[in-house]
């Protein structure tokens, strides 16, 4: 590898946070993007890839979806101590707000949706970078854009 890990990571940096925010919003973002950089560092996962920047979108992807998982069990856990609200998310959504509606998708959904529509991928790109079937891809973005079309017809 000729570049150093900090030049890397100044290299990919913003791609990298955007996929995250995306994916967790912009709070948590950089914690994310952080965890998936540093753990590929520590494991000397990084020797012999030849695209980190995908190896990279990959890793923060798959934090992104752990870090939900945990939120999901500590909402969870707290909502069971918390009063229940009976007031459906989608009624309180007022306005149209892309990292709104692109948190109701899956964590595949949402990372497919993103590098298609930020990053200009094609399908077979993605497949590629995740490490997916490019069939996998399209269902995940069909399902994705579908869920978006219902969000905005009933906004």
């Amino acid at each position: 590898m000729d570049m150093s890990f900090e030049d890397l990571y100044r290299r990919h940096a913003d791609d990298l946070l955007g996929l995250a925010t995306v994916l967790v919003g912009p709070d948590d973002a950089l914690d994310v993007v952080s965890q998936a950089v540093l753990a590929t560092i520590e494991r000397d996962s990084l020797r012999g890839v030849i695209d980190v920047r995908s190896y990279w979108f990959r890793a923060v992807s798959n934090t992104a979806m752990s870090w939900h998982r945990t939120r999901f069990r500590r909402l969870r856990r707290d909502t069971f101590v918390a009063t229940p609200s009976n007031v459906h998310e989608a009624d309180r959504m007022t306005a149209v707000d892309a990292r709104r509606l692109l948190a109701r998708l899956s964590d595949q959904q949402r990372t497919v949706v993103y590098l298609t529509y930020w990053h200009d991928m094609a399908p077979m790109q993605i497949a590629e970078m995740l490490g997916v079937g490019e069939g996998t891809v399209r269902k995940q973005l069909a399902r994705g854009r579908e869920q978006l079309r219902e969000v905005f017809d009933r906004g």
